[in-house]
Formats: C-alpha cells, sequence, structure tokens
C-alpha cells in the first residue's frame, strides 16, 4: 500500500474558491476588495518570479495587488518608512516584505516595521511570540500551510514524535512551535546535529527545512512516518530524497505541488483574514 499524497494543489484549489466568495462579500461591504501590498527591494529574478506568482494568486480570487519596487540600492531606514507608510493606509490590508533583501539592509528591522494586524506573511517577532503561546496571530506562511495541509488530510499529531530539520526564523522555528502546540514532542535539527540520521530514524513525523537538495536520506526514514519536504530546488527536487519513499511511508508531500502552493495559498487566507477583521 502506497502513502497518502499530500496534495497541495488540490487543497489549495478548493480553498481558493471558498475565498473568492470571501472576498465578493468584502468588496460589497467596503466598495473594494482585499489588498496586498508586496514589497519587492532589488531585481532578483527568483523573488521577482515569486511576487508575480503572488499577484496572479491575488487575481484569481479578485483580490487586489499593490506593487512596490525599490532599487537595490534602498537602505534601511528608507524601507521602514514605506512600510510604516502602508501601515496606516486604510486601503492596504496586508503586507509582504519578500525575502531575501539586499545585504545593506537589517532585514529583521524591516520585517517587524509591519504592523502586526498587517503581518499576513507571518514575519514579525511579535507574531511568532504570540503564535508560539497559542495566541491568536498571522503564522508564518508556509508552516502555517503545512499545517492546514496536514489537517486537511485529517493528519493528528498529538503523541508524534516529529523532527523539524532546519531552524529559520520563517520556517523552522515557527514550524516546530506550530507542532508542539498540537502536542507533539519536537526535535529540532539542522547541519551541524550530530547523529542527524539516527535521530530521524526515531521520528513519527519529519519535516525537511533545511534548504540543502536531497540532503535528507530516504534511508534515515522510518517506515510508516509522515514525510513533509519543504525544500525546492532549481533541479525539481526537495530537501529530502523521495523517490523510495512513496512505498513505505505513510503520508507524504511531493516536490512541486506539495508545500509550495499551501504557502501562496496561505498568504492569500491571511489577507483576507486581516481585511475582514478591519471591517
Amino acid at each position: 500500500m502506497g502513502a497518502i499524497v499530500l496534495d497541495g494543489v488540490s487543497v489549495a484549489r478548493k480553498t481558493e474558491q471558498q475565498l473568492s466568495d470571501r472576498v465578493r462579500n468584502i468588496q460589497l461591504k467596503n466598495g473594494r476588495p482585499p489588498t496586498l501590498a508586496t514589497i519587492l527591494v532589488g531585481s532578483d529574478p527568483a523573488s521577482k518570479t515569486y511576487i508575480k506568482m503572488k499577484q496572479n494568486a491575488c487575481k484569481r480570487i479578485g483580490m487586489e495587488s499593490v506593487a512596490i519596487e525599490l532599487p537595490a540600492t534602498t537602505t534601511t531606514k528608507e524601507l521602514r518608512e514605506k512600510i510604516i507608510a502602508l501601515n496606516y493606509d486604510k486601503f492596504c490590508h496586508g503586507i509582504l516584505l519578500q525575502h531575501p533583501v539586499p545585504r545593506q539592509i537589517n532585514e529583521r528591522l524591516c520585517f517587524d516595521a509591519i504592523s502586526l494586524p498587517k503581518d499576513v506573511d507571518g514575519v514579525t517577532c511579535l507574531g511568532f511570540g504570540k503564535m508560539s503561546m497559542g495566541e491568536e496571530s498571522f503564522g508564518s506562511a508556509t508552516p502555517r500551510g503545512i499545517m492546514r495541509l496536514l489537517a486537511a488530510y485529517d493528519i493528528k499529531l498529538t503523541g508524534m514524535h516529529a523532527v523539524v530539520v532546519g531552524r529559520s526564523p520563517i520556517l523552522g522555528k515557527p514550524m516546530s512551535m506550530m507542532i508542539l502546540n498540537e502536542h507533539a514532542t519536537v526535535t529540532i535539527c539542522h547541519s551541524k546535529t550530530k547523529n542527524l540520521p539516527e535521530i530521524i530514524k526515531s521520528s513519527d513525523l519529519i519535516v525537511g527545512a533545511l534548504g540543502q537538495p536531497e540532503y535528507i536520506k530516504a534511508s534515515w526514514v522510518p517506515d510508516g512516518a509522515v514525510v513533509i519536504d519543504a525544500g525546492f530546488h532549481p533541479d525539481g527536487c526537495g530537501d529530502i530524497e523521495l523517490g523510495p519513499l512513496y512505498d513505505r511511508v505513510a503520508a507524504i508531500t511531493p516536490v512541486p505541488g506539495g508545500v509550495g502552493p499551501m504557502t501562496i495559498n496561505t498568504l492569500l487566507l491571511q489577507s483576507v483574514i486581516a481585511a475582514e477583521q478591519m471591517m
């Protein structure tokens, strides 16, 4: 019996249909649809592609997106001023600052300039703290999308041993807290963890969030585990060697088509919620 394939494309498509109705209701009450402001600093081709994908997703459900493009020479002060202006813009419901920004910019300072009600990408320290404490906040979009995907397939985390490989502030760390909040036991690992294969072999759920192609080998993953691959690389592979796993694990996210669609879909969902809360 093969693994359950956690199809992020189908879950996202179903959610978009529901979000379209909510967007229409917001427009009827406010006279205009929810609006997401995207900020791109510099001209990185991959970042431009990601921004375009998010703008297209907004269009599909009837949302508006405002694209703000700033030169690569932008300073931290200039970027923060732009973000703060958007915080006070009543027609802007969500703010997304595309990662990464040029090296001269203090990215964390700029992320934390985003007001909590408009932090629809879940990147602020305040939002992370509230989420970790189980209080209402917008979670970081990729881990929140993963949690929604698991819920869509009725995968219960209570009592599981989850191994999260990766510790980034917008993926690995919030992912660990979200899983912990669902009553799993969480081990956080990274590229410098000793005995990583042995730790992974003890897992019921593994999340690959390291950002290195197929760093996690199929031979490390135990039979019957739930496998979540949050990586995506130019050659089309993720952070986990997925090919040999489809016949022996319980559930698995394909790459592409698993986590990626849920990230953008979660951004849309949180933007719609933000607009509803501001009504």
